[in-house]
This record gives C-alpha cells, structure tokens and sequence, in this order.
C-alpha cells in the first residue's frame, strides 16, 4: 500500500470550510478538467456515514466509473471516503479539517494501491503517484482561488 498526504492551510473559518467539502458537487470545482470528472449521483446528496456516490472519469483517454462510500462522517473535523468500485485495488481517502486561531488546515491522506499485479510497482511510479500529485496540486490551487487566499 502507498500513502499520498497532501496539507495546506486555508484562510478561512473551520465551519466555512467544512462546509465547501461537505458538498460532493464541490468535487468537479476541485479536480482537473482533464479528468472529465463528473457525479452521476443525483443531487442533492446527503453527506453522511453511508452515503453512497457515483462518478465517472477518464484517466488517459480512458472512460471509468467510480463508486465511493463516505465511511466515516464526523463535522466539521474528518470525513473519509473509500472506494467501492473504481480504478484502484484499494482508496480510502481521508480529509481532516483543523482549527489554527480562524485558519484552517486541510489534510488529505489517501492510502492507495494500484491495480497490475507484478507490474504495480513500474505503474505507480510511471503513473501513478505522478497523476496523483498533479491532481492535488491542482486541487489546491482551487482551493486557494476559492477561498481567495
């Protein structure tokens, strides 16, 4: 298993923060265009312990849907969201949300494993953890020009 973890620190209230992640239709704000990223979910959703959410992308060329599960739902601290169905062998992604004095500071952690058997090795590090960077270094330039910091 890998682990990316990605922290930046937001301007903002921990409440108004929280409250841009707790809705999934933030997600196409967030995540590169070339990704085609798109919610098949019907709006709204609920975010909470269970809530089941429907993607899909294209990495490389390649059409793909995306099944999560938010598994762990916990305003306006942590959140965590875990593949169900979807490009990796394993995703769990988890987003923790601190208070620093009317700042916030965004952490992501998303433990991963890329599908290829033997080749996994020569996919993530071709690939893998190349896309994966690009896609949250994206993520939080976003941020940032949302939130006007």
């Amino acid at each position: 298993m890998r682990t990316l973890k990605k922290e930046i620190i937001i301007h903002k209230p921990l409440n108004e923060v929280f409250e841009f992640f707790s809705k999934a239709e933030n997600l196409n704000l967030i995540t590169p265009p070339y990704l085609n990223f798109r919610i098949l979910t019907p709006p709204p959703i609920e975010m909470k312990t269970g809530t089941i959410i429907n993607y899909r992308i294209k990495l490389k060329g390649i059409p793909l849907k995306w099944t999560t599960e938010i598994t762990e739902w916990d305003p306006p601290n942590k959140f965590t969201d875990t593949q169900i169905k979807g490009p990796y062998k394993l995703w769990v992604h988890e987003h923790f949300f601190t208070d620093q004095g009317g700042k916030t500071i965004v952490t992501d952690r998303v433990t991963y494993k890329s599908r290829g058997l033997i080749l996994e090795p020569i996919i993530e590090k071709l690939f893998v953890s190349k896309n994966l960077k690009q896609i949250f270094d994206y993520r939080e330039k976003k941020l940032k020009e949302i939130f006007n910091d």
